[in-house]
């Protein structure tokens, strides 16, 4: 008897390949890092670094994992890099380890203005538990969309050992110099966490935030089309303040953290970010911000409102009140009609979490299909047709055919 797990994932396959995947935290992974992934690197165990090992019959993986090493630090110019966080949260958390004693004040953008639950804040975390949390906010109606006096007044009020800057739901380019400028009035270690931007930093897209940073954590799966890792890379800015931070961060993961890294996920890894490095991925990158500001400007001219008015990177945040749609009602609707995006709080929203104003959808993964602005204007369409029907599940399978007819137009292999 077959095992229905693979039929379970036969099934997965086909939703991927017929719906529009538009939550901004997911991509398709590279083909070559699925091998990797699948390879007979998980049955390695490898506590340690490479050279420094606790097992044996590591010559071959340490090759691998300094392959790894070596093209972060040349795709993202520094001069320190740990692949193996397992993901994104276990990276945070090893920053924290390594710089801050239980207690100690953490400064990260507030969960419900677009931070993450491990930037501090929300006490069901172990940052906002075991860290003084302290959060900032932004600002829709200023330029650069922070109001750096304010931030500038709560930093010196409470120095922070640590400021984190990263997002999960913000549209715009991030300010890395003027929140360097305000981290070194105090001494402050300055974390940039790059989770959902690594692939537009590295194809030249968006601001890299390395000379102005102490450290950069990352996931490899988004925007980097890489593996479910992380990583944690320290800057020269960061061992000019201490030589030895490259060492505490190593120590924080392991063995303080972690035990033996996943060999197979930093080989993935180690595909992801050679592909970066080729000038197709610059093209890709470029053509994922102009989807997203193509998306934009059509959901604009239908009376959609977006935080911030528009984007600058991946993704959009769509407050829906005007449209008197509550954001988890807009996403089943959505998913209905074959189009997947997430429900998502907008700044000082004035409903629950669980009950949001708005939703947040992204083009990473339906320009790694090969979509360009043409497709963005049908998708606008349907997602408009789709939140003008939310009651119709006749209207929104109708709509869901027509994507699947459309997904089934591009040929990429999931």
């Amino acid at each position: 008897m077959a095992d229905p797990v693979f039929e379970l994932i036969k099934q997965e396959e086909q939703r991927q390949r017929e719906t529009l995947m538009m939550i901004p935290s997911e991509n398709y992974a590279y083909l070559e890092v699925r091998e990797a992934m699948g390879s007979v690197l998980g049955n390695k165990y490898a506590e340690g670094y490479p050279g420094k090992r606790y097992y044996q019959g590591n010559k071959i993986v340490d090759q691998i994992e300094q392959l790894a090493i070596e093209r972060a630090k040349e795709l993202f110019g520094v001069p320190h890099a740990n692949v193996q966080p397992y993901s994104g949260s276990p990276a945070n958390t090893a920053v924290y380890f390594a710089l801050m004693k239980p207690g100690e004040t953490l400064m990260g953008l507030e969960l419900s203005h677009g931070g993450h639950l491990t930037h501090g804040h929300s006490k069901v975390t172990f940052s906002g538990r075991y860290f003084c949390s302290v959060p900032y906010q932004i600002d829709t109606n200023l330029s650069k969309y922070f109001d750096f006096e304010k931030i500038k007044k709560q930093v010196l009020e409470v120095k922070p050992r640590v400021i984190i800057v990263g997002t999960t739901a913000f549209p715009r380019l991030l300010p890395w110099q003027e929140f360097a400028q305000i981290a070194d009035a105090v001494s402050a270690y300055l974390v940039s966490d790059i989770s959902h931007i690594a692939g537009l930093v590295a194809g030249g897209t968006h601001p890299s935030p390395v000379p102005y940073v102490d450290i950069v954590t990352t996931t490899t799966h988004k925007t980097l089309r890489g593996p479910r890792g992380a990583m944690i890379m320290v800057t020269k800015k960061g061992l000019v303040k201490d030589p030895e931070l490259g060492k505490k961060i190593d120590k924080a993961v392991f063995p303080g953290l972690q035990g033996g890294p996943h060999l197979n996920t930093i080989a993935g890894i180690a595909v992801c970010l050679e592909k970066a490095k080729q000038p197709e991925f610059k093209k890709y990158a470029r053509q994922i911000v102009a989807n997203a500001q193509t998306l934009a400007k059509e959901l604009i001219n239908y009376d959609f409102e977006l935080v911030t008015g528009g984007t600058d990177n991946h993704l959009l945040l769509i407050d829906l009140r005007n449209k008197k749609i509550e954001g988890k009602v807009a996403a089943v609707a959505l998913e209905e009609a074959g189009i997947v995006v997430n429900a998502n709080s907008i700044p000082n929203d004035p409903n629950p979490p669980f009950k949001p104003s708005g939703i947040r959808l992204g083009t990473p993964a339906i320009t790694s299909m090969g979509m360009k602005e043409t497709e963005m204007k049908k998708t606008a369409a349907w997602i408009k047709e789709a939140l003008e029907n939310v009651d119709n599940l006749d209207k929104l399978h109708q709509i869901a055919q027509k994507v699947k007819e459309f997904c089934a137009s591009f040929p990429l292999q999931v």
